[in-house]
């Protein structure tokens, strides 16, 4: 078993010798890798559907690991107990969804050592729900897998909220600008692309909200520059 870049780059942000539980596990790639190696020494697999719990199980038995694993079929951290695992892992959903699936059990979320997050869309709002609901950005990475960029957030409950200087942060976390993370740039530069066909789509057209649309577009685009 071969994990992707992306897999590789969660699993490797994960503390050694910590109970990790990941939510939404699917083939239970990241578990099993980490058990593979000594990592960690148990693991619980979690998620929502029965299938790819189904096919956690058989990559868990493959691997003679059974007796290290607990699979849990149900909801987010709903499956879990405070105290039960050190860290959670909750990667290939949207950020909205990441929140919710928080929010659905905080006593668990707020007790966790550690959250390593990999929201694939609506980061921006995984961001904003974080530091206005008493969370701690711990730090950030970015991974390239072919041509996309992901990025994994690592959070804790502290009970402070954070407020940012701007809303931009919300879209680029001050962790990748502090870190001089060596992905930035291209990263940005996906989003300015990103803001500039947006333009190209709409500008020369008029109706509600076009014009405050090009404007927001033309200073989020200024303000990913000056980020560079």
């Amino acid at each position: 078993m071969k994990l992707t870049d992306r897999l590789l780059k969660i699993a490797s942000l994960v503390t050694k010798g910590k109970k990790v539980a990941d939510i939404g596990t699917d083939h239970g790639y990241i578990p099993v890798y980490l058990l593979n190696k000594g990592h960690v020494d148990y693991a619980v697999l979690a998620d929502v559907n029965k299938g790819p719990l189904e096919n956690a199980r058989k990559e868990v038995r493959h691997n003679n690991l059974i007796d290290k694993v607990d699979l849990r079929l149900g909801s987010g951290i709903e499956v879990l107990e405070v105290n039960e695992v050190d860290e959670v892992i909750i990667a290939g959903m949207g950020g909205i969804l990441i929140g919710e699936l928080l929010e659905a059990k905080k006593e668990v979320a707020r007790s966790l050592d550690k959250l390593i997050l990999q929201p694939m869309q609506a980061q921006n709002e995984l961001r904003k729900y974080l530091l206005n609901n008493g969370y701690e950005i711990l730090d950030e990475v970015l991974v390239k897998e072919d041509f996309r960029i992901y990025e994994i957030i690592i959070a804790k409950y502290t009970g402070k909220n954070t407020e940012v200087k701007d809303e931009m942060y919300y879209e680029i976390g001050s962790k990748l600008i502090e870190n001089k993370e060596p992905l930035l740039n291209e990263f940005i530069d996906k989003k300015i692309f990103m803001y500039n066909s947006i333009l190209s789509k709409i500008e020369g057209k008029s109706g509600d909200g076009i014009s405050k649309k090009i404007e927001d577009s033309k200073i989020a685009i200024n303000k990913l520059e000056k980020l560079k």
